[in-house]
């Protein structure tokens, strides 16, 4: 029995599972939480000795229920863009700057002044959260922690060298995030120069390894500390919902997973090079040779759910329960409401940082319940302005996947499905990154000759979603709306959001 042990390190916790690569079963899994603090407006921040410690708890304790087997591969993925500065022993010296970070926002507009070949594969210009913006920023406004800083690297390279030793980049996060050359398998030197940072390269993980690849047996302190009887291999992971393609098996053109979460993440991959304006990407090679992997989303989407419902309406979760409940008997538009997901900024399809969440048409007769219906559709109405995108730059979309926390909202999924108005599968009770991983693994281990192959064994089932065609008409109707309002509004949202940004806490 080859036994595969994928780690998933999200934004509120890891999430471990054991899956049985003959059986193509998933035999068990995990979770255990860590902590995310909010020192400013548009700052998160998490302690990766956290992350290592939530890993060792999750895992020991399914193991040990299991008896210990025999693990034959290791995979992590992770967030992208939760940076770590440390010293080349993995001693942080700062807590991570969570994927969600947008405190370097200026930076990544600086980015776009420069004409430099690279960037074309990030479509021109670098998100406030990526790592090479936020590496600018520590240089800027904390030198001394970017001066000691032997290492900057991602949640994912700094998991890495917990489990071997080994400082070690993925080819997909390097390619995606970092500016990484993966046609010419090289980083720019004179980009970095450019935007202040020319000692960067001397700093990130000096080795690349594509997704799948083999970095080596983990160590034994690690062995120790998953609580693990023998030494799998290790091998390189990836973006915890890019990893998720491989788990869903939508590597293929035409097909999309959509994940919903504390943000959403559209993802799908071209058989050639094409413009995607609006969009982040085309990027070669990130997750597998001769295809080019874009990636859409939404910053925040669950998460304005939760504020409302948590930190707005200080629901518990049977409070939760009946206010979904309610607002799911409410038709589609009935709440005169139009919401605006950009909280946290847009990603796609106007890559713009600066714009922020609006609610539009209130009265004093709205109630909780209207609120977050609406909020619910300005979520839905986020999507469909992706695949609406997608459409006018003649991308083809015949297959959605999806995971996440649409399945613990059915009012959100149905939305979603209503508002893009074409059939979802559902992956049910299944984390869809810890089946990417442990697909990752396998090719690691050598089980399987490449990631098409070990997607295929690890597919998990699915249930299809239908969209009601009266609630799609209504949606395509609130989606003019939320274009209207989005241009109408731009310029005031950045207006206010370089308010905030002056005057920080």
């Amino acid at each position: 029995m080859a036994l595969l042990l994928g780690l998933d390190f999200g934004t509120g916790g890891v999430r471990v599972g054991l899956f049985d690569l003959d059986g193509r079963r998933m035999l068990a899994d995990r979770e255990a939480p860590y902590a995310t603090t909010y020192p400013h407006a548009g700052w998160a921040e998490q302690s990766p000795a956290e992350w290592w410690a939530a890993a060792g708890a999750a895992t020991r304790g399914f193991l040990r229920e299991l008896g210990q087997p025999e693990v034959a591969g290791i995979c992590a993925a992770t967030t992208a863009s939760t940076v770590v500065a440390c010293r080349k022993d993995g001693t942080p010296l700062r807590p991570a700057l969570l994927w969600m970070d947008c405190r370097a926002a200026e930076q990544a507009d600086r980015t776009a002044e420069l004409d430099h070949p690279v960037l074309a594969y990030a479509g021109g210009s670098d998100a406030a959260e990526w790592l090479v913006p936020k590496a600018m920023w520590l240089n800027e406004h904390e030198p001394d922690t970017y001066r000691q800083a032997g290492i900057v690297c991602e949640c994912l390279d700094w998991v890495n060298f917990m489990l071997s030793g080994r400082w070690v980049g993925s080819r997909m996060n390097a390619t995606c995030k970092w500016n990484y050359d993966s046609v010419q398998r090289r980083f720019h030197p004179d980009l970095y120069a450019a935007l202040g940072i020319p000692d960067l390269p001397e700093k990130l993980p000096p080795e690349i390894v594509p997704v799948g690849g083999t970095i080596g047996p983990i160590s034994a302190a690690a062995m120790e500390h998953l609580g693990l009887r023998n030494q799998p291999v290790l091998a390189q992971g990836g973006i915890d919902a890019h990893v998720g393609m491989v788990g869903a098996n939508t590597m293929a053109p035409g097909e999309m997973l959509m994940i919903g979460g504390t943000s959403v993440v559209q993802l799908f991959q071209l058989g050639r090079e094409q413009d995607v304006s609006g969009f982040w990407g085309p990027y070669p090679h990130a997750l597998v040779d001769d295809h080019w992997l874009v990636e859409a989303g939404q910053v925040s989407a669950g998460s304005v759910l939760s504020w409302f419902a948590k930190d707005m309406f200080r629901l518990d979760d049977a409070g939760l329960k009946d206010l979904v409940r309610e607002a799911a008997a409410m038709e589609v538009g009935s709440t005169g409401l139009l919401t605006l997901d950009y909280f946290m900024g847009n990603r796609t399809p106007y890559r713009d940082p600066h714009l922020r969440g609006t609610v539009l048409g209130l009265s004093l007769g709205h109630d909780r319940v209207a609120l977050y219906r609406s909020a619910v559709e300005g979520v839905a109405l986020g999507s469909a302005n992706v695949l609406r995108r997608m459409n006018e730059l003649g991308i083809s979309c015949r297959r959605v996947v999806s995971a996440g926390g649409f399945a613990k909202n059915r009012l959100w999924l149905q939305a979603t499905v209503d508002a893009i108005g074409m059939p979802v599968q559902l992956a049910t009770d299944t984390n869809l990154s810890i089946l990417g991983a442990a697909a990752c693994a396998a090719t690691g281990a050598g089980l399987l000759p490449d990631l098409f192959a070990a997607a295929d064994a690890v597919a998990p089932s699915t249930a299809t979603i239908e969209p009601e065609p009266g609630a799609h008409a209504r949606y395509a109707e609130l989606l003019e709306d939320y274009l209207e309002a989005t241009r109408l509004l731009a310029p005031l949202s950045r207006r206010l959001a370089a308010r905030q940004r002056q005057r920080p806490g």
